[in-house]
């Protein structure tokens, strides 16, 4: 199923935009309860305005909280954002570290986060179990667990561990674009034949390809019109 996903999913990344491990730590943040078009669209100004962690360990409230307000708990989130430029400027000269064990001690970081980062910004292999990627791993059957450290580690024990950033993305993008929650698009979906949980939505191709979203529409319908016709992905 991974070779499949790569295939689908060949510019699987990540969606937020950042051009330092700072943006991607506080456009994470951002991100909880949000979309992350959403947070696209707030932080270009956050950025231009709050460049280094010392910015944001001397923010002004309101002023920031205006700024983050469209993301949602932007109150909850200034504290964050303020707490992290502390911790950061207090315990790690400004930077962001490149550890998990120091990450999750930020403000605002747990495991989901430090593991966005590291991946992301540092290129640490990390899994990022979001909404997203517990839900289709529970509905693959690669795991039972609820917990999502121990679906961390027991995604981890599944996909070497090279592959682990690579797999957050192509699973997020995945629910995402085909494997919704409440209806997913199992007619036209890659992963048809390998599912244990086909048939959670539509199973016509017709029906099933009306509800595939995203700007990769077009390749993911065809490469699951060729699967349904014998074609094997991420075989050569």
């Amino acid at each position: 199923m991974t070779r499949v996903l790569a295939e689908a999913f060949p510019d699987a990344h990540c969606e937020l935009d950042f051009t330092n491990p700072l943006e991607l730590a506080v456009a994470t943040i951002l991100s909880a309860q949000s979309t992350d078009a959403r947070v696209n669209l707030t932080t270009p100004a956050l950025f231009k305005r709050y460049r280094t962690a010392a910015d944001y360990a001397g923010a002004d409230r309101m002023e920031l909280e205006e700024l983050i307000r469209p993301t949602g708990f932007f109150r909850n989130k200034t504290s964050s954002l303020i707490g992290l430029g502390t911790a950061l400027v207090e315990r790690f000269g400004g930077e962001v570290p490149n550890k998990l064990e120091d990450l999750v001690t930020l403000p605002g970081v747990g495991r989901k986060t430090a593991n966005v980062i590291l991946g992301n910004a540092f290129g640490v292999p990390g899994i990022t179990v979001d909404t997203h990627f517990g839900r289709l791993v529970r509905r693959w059957e690669w795991t039972k667990e609820d917990d999502p450290v121990k679906v961390e580690h027991e995604i981890g024990d599944l996909i070497p561990k090279k592959d682990w950033t690579m797999l957050s993305h192509w699973v997020i993008f995945h629910g995402r674009r085909v494997c919704h929650s409440r209806k997913p698009a199992c007619g036209a979906c890659v992963l048809a034949k390998d599912c244990p949980s086909f048939g959670t939505g539509p199973v016509e191709f017709e029906l099933a390809a009306k509800l595939v979203k995203g700007p990769e529409a077009p390749q993911l319908l065809d490469l699951a019109e060729k699967v349904r016709n014998g074609y094997k992905p991420g075989r050569v």
